[in-house]
């Protein structure tokens, strides 16, 4: 009996611990969220002063996508858009893990940390709007909505 009571609690140990180690997966962060991802971090849709469409307060109205991963991210063809698909394709820019890239709606010259949309008109309301980035494949990669006219930006 000894035997069977040995190998019975051994098979026992044997569950409890592939349950411990179950568990502890579950409660641990998995590799996608480990791993960070490439979001939408702020959105200024309601440039300071007068709505003038002069290039300076274009360029005022922006959003910010940040990359959040540990490896450095090609945003080549990737989009982001308005609720009234107001559409603007990323060009070939490398975002390095930890920085962020702010997409101007005016017209400037593109950096690593800075994107123009060469527009001359806002796309963003000032009082409720919704932007979605999407990656080159057209999947959804992040989205950020706002509904509020008494401030001038949102954190997404």
């Amino acid at each position: 009996m000894k035997g069977r009571a040995a190998v019975k609690t051994s098979r026992i140990s044997a569950v409890a611990a592939a349950v411990a180690v179950g568990v502890a997966g579950l409660l641990s962060a998995g590799p996608a969220e480990a791993a960070g991802s490439v979001h939408l971090t702020k959105i200024y849709y309601d440039s300071p002063g007068k709505d003038t469409r002069s290039n300076k307060s274009l360029n005022a109205e922006y959003v910010q996508i940040k990359n959040s991963t540990s490896r450095s991210v090609n945003l080549r063809g990737w989009t982001l858009a308005d609720a009234s698909r107001h559409r603007y394709v990323l060009p070939s820019v490398t975002l390095k893990p930890g920085h962020t890239v702010t997409v101007h709606t005016g017209q400037g010259r593109n950096t690593a940390a800075n994107l123009y949309q060469q527009r001359r008109a806002y796309v963003w309301n000032n009082d409720r709007d919704k932007a979605t980035l999407k990656r080159a494949s057209g999947a959804v990669q992040d989205t950020c909505a706002y509904n509020s006219a008494d401030r001038d930006w949102t954190a997404c």
